[in-house]
């Protein structure tokens, strides 16, 4: 059986015979018609004394697509569990460096998950920090699982870690429990930020322009911002001072939540 593909302005010719599995290039002629008319067996036969007075530096292998040799595709024919098609130039120390950030996203979560705790009690309540804290732990939990997804797009592996009980009081005498939680806060998303730079810089280290951008794209310039809003958040308390003020300034912070 033959087939035949046109190659600029020759045609590739290849024969699946029970002994013969050989691929000629031939100009448009006789040989080409004489294929065309003669049987199979004939054919076959023809091509064969026709291959073997052909040059080897005449022929097309480097212009047909040919079945890979030595190529990743072979080591994982027989893939098992812990074998990724996807994972390509992606470094061990990107994959590690990944799940490490994994887990700091997890453990900021959890201590928002704790301060909102704390100011939805009803001998605390300030229902619009609660709201705020509750919110910022879902919004770290979501950037852990985009990190997850992101591991797993690559072919990494995700490896999660222990998460640190954090604190679950967080009353000051001398600052009030809202400042002193809120610059709690400041230095968590100035951490995470911190962090978030050491992954990017051993992306960079590891020549991984996709990993690079993916942090750039999806993670600074949210953090940045949420540096300056906590910050702006810590400046007001410091003015309005305890009780009352405080009171009046989560007011005032549930009130912008609902809108």
């Amino acid at each position: 059986m033959a087939t035949f593909a046109s190659i600029g302005s020759s045609q590739a010719v290849v024969f699946h015979t029970k002994d013969v599995s050989k691929t000629l290039a031939c100009k448009k002629g006789p040989l080409a018609g004489a294929l065309r008319r003669t049987p199979a067996s004939r054919s076959a036969r023809l091509v064969t004394s026709a291959a073997q007075t052909t040059k080897e530096e005449t022929a097309i292998t480097g212009m047909v697509f040919n079945t890979f040799k030595n190529s990743t595709l072979e080591k994982i024919s027989n893939p098992t569990n812990e074998d990724s098609f996807a994972r390509q130039h992606y470094h061990p120390a990107c994959e590690a460096a990944l799940n490490d950030q994994i887990n700091t996203e997890y453990n900021v979560s959890y201590i928002y998950h704790a301060m909102f705790a704390y100011f939805d009690r009803d001998n605390v309540a300030l229902p619009g920090l609660a709201k705020y804290l509750k919110a910022a732990s879902v919004e770290e939990r979501e950037h852990a699982e985009m990190m997850m997804e992101y591991q797993n797009m690559r072919g990494g592996r995700v490896k999660l870690q222990s998460i640190i009980m954090p604190n679950l009081e967080f009353g000051n005498t001398e600052k009030g429990d809202a400042l002193y939680a809120m610059e709690l806060a400041l230095s968590l998303e100035k951490l995470n930020n911190e962090k978030l730079l050491a992954l990017h810089k051993v992306a960079e280290e590891c020549d991984d322009p996709q990993m690079t951008d993916f942090i750039e794209g999806t993670f600074l310039e949210d953090q940045v911002e949420a540096i300056k809003k906590v910050s702006e958040m810590v400046s007001q308390l410091r003015r309005v001072g305890k009780g009352h003020g405080t009171w009046d300034w989560d007011k005032d912070l549930l009130e912008a939540a609902v809108v």
